[in-house]
């Protein structure tokens, strides 16, 4: 009887790695050159927020004498830090009220049967075909009968109008995903209506109100022709017409220009980066399902 090697046992060979193929190189490639098309811009505007204003039209990323002086001018001058909380508490106000008045709709489109529901669904959807441009006379006059020109109640109430449809049609979705066995569960413990919405719903949809709540706080933050149709004052002024201010008639100070676009810039990419976890589960779901 022969006996079996005593030797260490043999290793399959090792698979050679596999090199990437030319569909994945190719799409590297193309996403690869979108984001810097994207990305240019950007580095463009803190470059020459950077620079002096002599130095401004000279085309590099590097500036050669940065300084910040463009930022405490924009900051210090004009109201800008008044302005800057304007958009602040007209974004903040919008964002909560459509989230309130837009989950509530899209839990009755989503759960509750009545007459009409596909005609008065179909109709809001339909509302956001509409160029934004064709309603602001119309919007001027009735905000003018409510007594609400010159004011940050202008502001929002025509923000959350404008922004409610689409947030209802992205929960409405995300709502109907949702199984009714879980609403069956907690109807038979003794919840109502009420209780499911907000101790079931609206939990289960924090992906899909993150997303709402950007794309609501991006619409509100930088809005400027609504803005600057209604809002006389200085008081009242949002920061895209603060910007505007630095652009003169016979002048444009660009540095202090691109100064104050980029402080704008910080707090939508703080939203983001706060709610970028939910962003693409939440507009997947909301878009795909029911």
């Amino acid at each position: 009887m022969t006996r079996p090697p005593t030797g260490p046992p043999t290793r399959p060979p090792a698979r050679p790695m596999s090199r990437p193929s030319a569909r994945t190189t190719g799409r590297f490639v193309v996403l690869l050159v979108g984001a810097a098309v994207m990305v240019l811009p950007f580095a463009m505007m803190i470059a020459t927020s950077l620079k002096q204003q002599s130095f401004v039209l000279t085309p590099s990323l590097v500036p050669d004498h940065p300084t910040l002086d463009n930022y405490v001018r924009a900051w210090t001058s004009s109201g800008f830090g008044r302005y800057f909380l304007n958009s602040a508490a007209v974004a903040l106000a919008t964002v909560a009220l459509v989230l309130l008045f837009g989950s509530m709709m899209a839990y009755a489109f989503a759960r509750f049967e009545f007459v009409g529901k596909k005609a008065m669904f179909y109709a809001m959807i339909a509302t956001l075909m509409i160029p934004a441009m064709m309603l602001l006379i119309p919007q001027y006059f009735v905000a003018r009968d409510l007594g609400v020109l010159d004011s940050r109640t202008g502001l929002v109430l025509f923000y959350v109008a404008g922004q409610l449809a689409f947030t209802t049609f992205l929960l409405r979705g995300f709502f109907a995903g949702i199984p009714r066995e879980l609403d069956d569960a907690m109807l038979i413990d003794g919840a109502n209506r009420w209780h499911i919405y907000w101790h079931l719903m609206l939990p289960l949809a924090r992906p899909a109100l993150a997303t709402a709540a950007i794309f609501t706080f991006l619409g509100s933050w930088d809005e400027f022709v609504w803005a600057v149709t209604i809002i006389d004052s200085k008081d009242n002024r949002t920061l895209p017409m603060a910007i505007q201010l630095f652009q003169g008639q016979h002048g444009t100070s660009w540095g202090l220009v691109f100064a104050a676009s980029t402080i704008a810039v910080v707090p939508v990419i703080a939203v983001f980066v706060v709610f970028q976890r939910y962003f693409v589960s939440g507009l997947q779901a909301g878009a795909l399902k029911g």
